[in-house]
């Protein structure tokens, strides 16, 4: 629509707000990783009221996406703009998690201050007003300074949302959580790709396939956001949603969904992905996530691989039973891990496994041996490590808050990488110590190069690059990978107010030395994975082969415990497991998504 003198524009800012660290520094990067589907959803949902003239033909709505982790956000510039355009504008905090409301707040009050009308929405608001029995003071602070809070998904009331903004009659708050929307027929994600440039590959996008989950883990917020009953897009709208994408040069996708194995149409979305490739040519790559028994469903693993999926994120969280038990975790069943694993490796899909660690009966030498046994017993390609955290919107946090246990106020620390209560055995300090050397243990230099090892097909060169991303992320910028990037970016004022602002020689003699330590380090760390890449390539590696890529004989499935030195085996008769397979009962036996804290 061209904008003409009688013609009034409306602009959506949609932000992504980041995290402080724990100098109170902005988390900002030069590039990062993963783009935030929360604003692709907002954005064609906003591109959507555009089209539809949801304001009136006389206003022209624009939208802009904003993720703070590779943008500076300046409030007072914004506003400027706004001004002297004479234009209008509402400003919205995007996806926001618990980690993230105390810079989204400070964002907010920032633009409230310029005179901008803000909204915050997210898994913290969301989760936070649907498991507790009366709005917590952190969310009732941010209504009482004039910020709109927004509980629930919008598909169906973004509009109405818009409208109130343009009219000046926002309210305090909107609570849509008991109201969880079909999703087919709904505007598809979009990132522009212009906004893609600032992301590492350059070429990948995000969608969500569908939403909710009909499990009851109890670190869990999925369940409690989007509901246990699965929705799901349909295999039309994945399929404009890829060929609009794949028109502006996206080839890769992530599909956000908690368990695209119990998507209710996950097998006719594959289907249509694989005709895109075998009769158009549309060669796409994607990583999804999915539960630790995914492998049982038939044909689910080789139509993947058919489509193009070349990374899997796997809910595996412990290899001690006694933790799976206590967090509702009933399926995962230990001794069908490695099969697992080889079903997806069979395939050559990259594996990912969250795990955590903190579970109440977790000691830190329990962690320790445990993480042993993921490297010895196990052939995964990478390892997510979390600190089991209550975060709001879960049962654990529910049930702490009810029972009145003390869980820190400080939701900056509830980015599940350091405690955030007391753990009946061990201190903060020990538990810390174990996340760290769970870390440096499973990526040390020697298992490195055992994973490289392993990796005897085509994506080990995939598998190298990668594992420069994740050493780099925890050894160097001392954050988890998913919210890593590369080459920080700081601001001497972009800092929590909380923090006072540094001096001019404090600041830049500091951060002079952050950078040449980072160049330093950096480019160890990268002569080192070429060593072991070009190591591991030799021909004497060719044939490599130990415990944990030794395929298992048909009926019997063999694990060994590493605080057990005793060889157990368990039987799995393969009439048994193809009844189960072929039982109606399978998602209700055997499924469970994972909230694995992305």
């Amino acid at each position: 629509m061209s904008h003409t003198q009688s013609q009034k524009r409306f602009h959506v800012f949609l932000i992504k707000p980041s995290k402080y660290d724990d100098d109170g520094y902005v988390i900002r990067w030069a590039c990062a990783v993963l783009v935030s589907n929360s604003l692709a959803v907002l954005n064609a949902l906003t591109e959507d009221a555009a089209r539809s003239q949801t304001l009136g033909p006389e206003v022209e709505i624009l939208s802009h996406v904003l993720d703070e982790t590779v943008t500076q956000i300046r409030a007072e510039e914004i506003a400027a703009r706004m001004r002297h355009a004479g234009d209008q504008c509402v400003v919205c905090m995007v996806g926001v998690q618990s980690n993230q409301y105390p810079r989204a707040v400070d964002l907010a009050r920032e633009f409230t201050a310029c005179g901008l009308k803000t909204m915050i929405g997210g898994f913290h608001v969301s989760g936070s007003v649907e498991m507790l029995p009366q709005i917590p003071p952190e969310i009732q602070g941010a209504m009482d300074e004039g910020i709109t809070i927004v509980a629930g998904e919008v598909e169906h009331r973004w509009n109405n949302l818009l409208r109130d903004a343009y009219h000046g009659t926002l309210k305090p708050y909107y609570n849509f959580v008991d109201d969880k929307p079909a999703l087919n027929n709904t505007p598809p994600p979009f990132t522009p790709r212009d906004r893609l440039q600032y992301y590492i590959p350059t070429r990948q996008s995000s969608f969500d396939a569908g939403r909710g989950c009909p499990f009851q883990c109890s670190f869990c917020t999925i369940i409690n956001v989007q509901g246990r009953t699965m929705r799901g897009r349909t295999a039309d709208d994945v399929e404009a949603l890829i060929r609009r994408n794949y028109a502006q040069g996206i080839r890769e996708f992530f599909i956000t969904d908690d368990n695209f194995a119990r998507h209710p149409d996950w097998e006719s979305i594959i289907d249509r992905i694989i005709e895109l490739h075998d009769k158009d040519r549309i060669h796409i790559r994607l990583m999804i996530q999915t539960d630790t028994m995914a492998h049982r469903i038939p044909r689910f693993i080789e139509k993947l691989g058919r489509a193009g999926c070349r990374r899997v994120f796997i809910g595996m969280e412990s290899v001690n039973q006694e933790n799976l038990k206590a967090s509702a975790k009933y399926h995962n069943r230990i001794n069908e891990y490695r099969a697992m694993l080889q079903a997806w490796r069979d395939q050559q899909v990259v594996t990912y496994a969250g795990y955590m660690i903190g579970f109440p009966g977790d000691t830190y030498e329990s962690i320790m041996r445990d993480v042993e046994f993921l490297k010895r017993e196990l052939p995964l390609d990478f390892v997510e490590l979390f600190v089991a955290t209550p975060l709001p919107g879960s049962k654990d946090h529910q049930q702490n808050f009810l029972k009145g246990i003390p869980m820190d106020e400080d939701l900056n620390k509830y980015d599940t990488t350091q405690p955030c209560m007391e753990h009946p055995k061990m201190s903060r300090e020990e538990l810390q110590k174990a996340y760290r050397d769970a870390w440096h243990s499973f990526y040390s230099r020697q298992h490195v190069e055992t994973i490289l090892k392993r990796r005897q097909d085509r994506r080990r060169r995939n598998v190298a690059r990668q594992m420069l991303w994740f050493r780099s992320s925890f050894f160097i910028e001392n954050v988890h990978p998913l919210l890593g990037g590369f080459f920080r970016l700081k601001g001497r004022r972009m800092r929590s107010p909380r923090f006072p602002v540094e001096s001019i020689p404090t600041y830049y003699w500091r951060r002079t030395r952050e950078i040449a330590l980072w160049t330093v380090r950096a480019t160890a760390l990268l002569i080192e994975m070429r060593y072991i890449y070009h190591k591991i390539t030799r021909e004497k590696y060719r044939h490599y082969m130990d415990v944990a890529i030794t395929p298992d004989p048909i009926g019997k499935r063999t694990i060994r415990r590493s605080d057990d030195p005793i060889l157990l085996e368990v039987p799995a008769p393969a009439s048994a497991i193809q009844k189960h397979s072929e039982s109606s009962d399978l998602n209700a036996d055997v499924a469970m998504p994972d909230a694995n804290y992305r």
